[in-house]
């Protein structure tokens, strides 16, 4: 039996708008180059290394920070990753609402996933979901990424008591404890301020290293990097170590 010629514009019409059935299930798929703003597939997802998906955010930022960011259809997007996502990065990120990874890397819908917590710090639960993204999910890249002016690291530096952010400002606290800075041992010593924060996402990296075997394990052979970086927020530009 012949496919009517209205049945077989119909499946080839679905067919072009969902990009994902062509690659994304079943299996192996032949690595295809990355373009930069272009929907993230199986295929593209496997020819991202780790030192190219650093390369990606980097570029991102200088974007972002130079006010030209790319311009996207938002809703082609969505569409495109209906049936699944492949992110090429996993970002460890602030609740500050002038930090948002998406934004200050310029990224948009199915590039990167994205944990974020007061102050950038990790537990059990999103190590997990940093070994679900790495191990399962393909991303080739872990950034804890933090920024200046954090109120959670302030809160730490005054020694602040208040309810469940107790425990979570205490998670800070080997950072303050680490800091060199002469003065005042407070939020108003901003010197203090800048340094706990840094050494805070050192700490936080190697956390992750340390508390994580499979994220551990995957970053000794080649298929990941665990990077720190700190968001400034006075001029949008993010610094790498």
């Amino acid at each position: 039996m012949k496919t009517k010629p209205v049945l077989a514009l119909a499946l080839a019409a679905l067919i072009s708008n969902t990009p994902a059935l062509a690659d994304d299930h079943g299996g192996p798929v032949a690595p295809k180059p990355y373009t930069t703003g272009a929907t993230l597939t199986k295929a593209v997802q496997a020819s991202i290394t780790p030192d190219k998906a650093l390369e990606i955010l980097k570029a991102g930022n200088a974007r972002f920070a130079a006010d030209k960011p790319l311009k996207r259809n938002l809703k082609a997007r969505v569409q495109a990753t209906a049936l699944g996502q492949f992110p090429f990065a996993s970002v460890v990120g602030c609740i500050d609402s002038r930090a948002a990874p998406e934004v200050v890397f310029d990224q948009s819908v199915g590039d990167i996933f994205a944990a974020r917590v007061a102050g950038n710090t990790v537990n059990e639960d999103i190590l997990g979901s940093l070994e679900y993204a790495s191990k399962v999910a393909g991303s080739r890249l872990v950034v804890v990424l933090g920024h200046t002016g954090c109120g959670a690291i302030k809160g730490a530096c005054d020694d602040v008591q208040m309810g469940n952010l107790t425990s979570l400002l205490a998670k800070f606290k080997p950072a303050v404890a680490a800091a060199s800075t002469p003065g005042e041992h407070s939020s108003h010593n901003h010197a203090l301020v800048n340094e706990v924060t840094e050494l805070n996402v050192k700490q936080v990296v190697q956390r992750i290293r340390d508390q994580s075997p499979i994220l551990k394990g995957l970053e000794d052979e080649g298929k990941i990097k665990i990077v720190g970086a700190l968001y400034d927020t006075s001029n949008g530009k993010v610094t790498w170590y």
